[in-house]
């Protein structure tokens, strides 16, 4: 039977030790191989693992920012093809809105006629030839020609014709009057549903409230058959009338003046015109365009002899 273990003083616990180790078979302990061992194997180690968790940690971040770069481009790709095929084309291709620019247009509206990829065209660099520095009263005189279609609109402008009503509050709302060549065509596809607009060439918010002025929709010398597009289309990508009357709107609430025509382009015996030039001007000539919106709309085909509109999409 054992007695209780005795407590070995720590250099002989240590000798004892020592001992066992050396005694071990095929082990070589001498302080000059363990170190060097463990220095070996320390290098080994950092050779090894260093470079390797280096080009990990590459390879990783590489391979991850071409997977968000492939996917970001499917993504787009996919988001504008999508937006391509539920959004139908309201803006006219260069194709169609130059259909209407025959010889005889050509030389009404100029030598210089420029795309400027938003659906109309720019005249002379923009320069109009109209002088707005009059001390007129404002006004408006519409003209007709032989055919008793609607020609130009002359206008003088402030801020007194400026008419911020609207149509129904001044009893010039809705009227079941229709200018030569109005057939109109419903259930469209696309932003514009309809055809054609009772299209004015001197705006009812631009003269609305000056005297002696007819700005209702069945004055027989300020409108014109035109399509909804280039009547209502507003903004700078696609630059229907509206657009560059806003630009007027614009001034005159500025309490600015403004030197503004409009004409009604037509090519030969046609009831419906080919487009409206519109030129604009301000006294403090901070304001000027010269411009020609074609009378077209995408997804339709116009008969301009007769106004018959036939549907194309």
């Amino acid at each position: 039977m054992l007695g209780p273990a005795t407590a070995q003083p720590a250099q002989a616990r240590f000798r004892m030790s020592t001992h066992v180790t050396r005694t071990t078979p095929h082990v070589r302990t001498s302080k000059h191989y363990r170190k060097s061992t463990l220095t070996r194997q320390t290098t080994k180690r950092t050779t090894r693992t260093k470079p390797r968790a280096t080009t990990t940690r590459t390879r990783t971040s590489g391979s991850r920012f071409w997977q968000h770069f492939f996917l970001f481009s499917a993504f787009n790709h996919l988001f504008h093809r999508q937006a391509r095929a539920s959004t139908p084309q309201t803006v006219p291709t260069e194709t169609l809105a130059k259909s209407v620019l025959t010889t005889a247009v050509k030389q009404q509206l100029g030598t210089k006629v420029t795309y400027n990829h938003a659906g109309a065209f720019v005249i002379a660099n923009n320069q109009t030839k109209l002088n707005a520095k009059v001390t007129a009263a404002p006004y408006v005189n519409n003209q007709i020609d032989s055919r008793q279609r609607p020609t130009v609109a002359n206008a003088l402008l402030n801020q007194t014709t400026r008419q911020t009503q609207d149509r129904a509050s001044t009893g010039n709302g809705s009227t079941n009057w229709k200018p030569a060549g109005f057939q109109q065509v419903t259930n469209l596809k696309g932003t514009y549903t309809h055809a054609y607009d009772r299209g004015h060439l001197i705006g009812y918010a631009l003269a609305g409230k000056l005297k002696g002025f007819d700005s209702s929709e069945a004055n027989p010398k300020n409108i014109v058959t035109q399509t909804a597009w280039a009547n209502e289309a507003r903004s700078k990508t696609s630059t229907g009338q509206n657009y560059y009357e806003t630009q007027v709107r614009q001034a005159l609430d500025q309490h600015k003046t403004v030197r503004y025509r409009v004409t009604a382009v037509y090519q030969g015996n046609n009831q419906v015109p080919a487009g409206n030039h519109l030129e604009a001007k301000s006294k403090d000539g901070s304001l000027q365009f010269n411009v020609f919106v074609p009378n077209v709309q995408s997804g339709i085909q116009i008969n301009y002899l007769t106004g018959k509109v036939t549907q194309t999409k």
